[in-house]
């Protein structure tokens, strides 16, 4: 991957599973709208429409906005086929289609009826994409993977890897894993309070879901937690772990050292108690911005 690609993803960006179009009515889009601009004016590298999205919900975002690179966050392989894929990209505007990343995932058992060997699901759905007309091809596309497996596969089938809920310590097992040269631009979860109790409830509120996942609970396994690490939605050593609580001069710091295991490019998801975790927090965007400053 060149240099020019990483510098389109930059440092950091916004991850976002309130960005979906498709999930709201008029008013909902048009805030959508408001606030993707506004990142894009704020100068994150990369927009990441998170939870299961569509094409055409990023498509939404493409049009929202000029210069920034929009990603999904990832879809699911096992929700759109491959042909549908393709066909929604290409729809998007000859002068933005560069600037769309595909972000391709399996998803979770417990979550799709279907699932079944998803490792070779992935490789046909990327056979598929390779073959669409017109193709979607590796240097448009990045994998979600956490295992040693879709790692060697986001090395040789996309740009790179990004990974979910991970630790810096994965960052730097997937970094040697990928190689130098792949991209690997993980999601941390960030929540600015400096209250420690109410940040840790919140980021509890969040994870507690994700901890009856398998694939996310065998990977923290495989990092070194243990089943008591995930009683309550989450021990003070995991939530340390796998979140940035505190001061966005924390948040800052915090990102750096995903940076500095590796990462090429870190993807801020923030949650707040009032709105549940999710919706649209404007003004937590703007304060990071501040604090990351020229580092954006």
């Amino acid at each position: 991957m060149s240099s020019e690609t990483r510098e389109t993803f930059g440092r950091v960006g916004i991850w976002s599973g309130a960005l979906h179009g498709s999930r709201t009515d008029d008013a909902g889009r048009k805030a959508i709208a408001e606030a993707v601009a506004e990142l894009e004016e704020l100068k994150y590298g990369t927009l990441w429409i998170g939870g299961s999205p569509s094409v055409e919900d990023a498509a939404a975002v493409v049009a929202a906005t000029r210069t920034v690179t929009v990603a999904t966050g990832i879809l699911s392989i096992w929700d759109h086929t491959a042909e549908e894929v393709a066909a929604g990209i290409a729809a998007i505007g000859a002068g933005s289609r560069g600037r769309f990343v595909l972000g391709l995932g399996v998803s979770h058992g417990p979550m799709v009826p279907q699932y079944s060997k998803p490792y070779s699901a992935m490789v046909g759905y990327l056979d598929a994409l390779d073959a669409a007309s017109p193709p979607v091809g590796p240097e448009s596309r990045v994998l979600a993977a956490l295992g040693p497996k879709m790692l060697k596969l986001a090395t040789g089938r996309a740009l790179g890897a990004h990974p979910y809920l991970v630790t810096t310590e994965h960052t730097a097992e997937a970094r040697a894993a990928l190689g130098p040269d792949a991209l690997l631009a993980p999601e941390l979860s960030v929540v600015l309070d400096t209250d420690t109790d109410r940040a840790r409830t919140t980021a509890r509120n969040m994870l507690a879901m994700y901890l009856q996942l398998p694939n996310y609970t065998e990977n923290l396994l495989r990092l070194g937690f243990s089943e008591s690490d995930f009683d309550g939605g989450g021990s003070v050593r995991l939530l340390d772990a796998l979140f940035a609580l505190g001061d966005a001069g924390r948040v800052k710091a915090r990102t750096q050292e995903y940076l500095d295991a590796g990462a090429d490019h870190v993807a801020l998801q923030v949650l707040t108690a009032e709105e549940g975790g999710g919706g649209l927090p404007r003004a937590e965007w703007r304060e990071l911005a501040k604090a990351f400053g020229d580092e954006l």
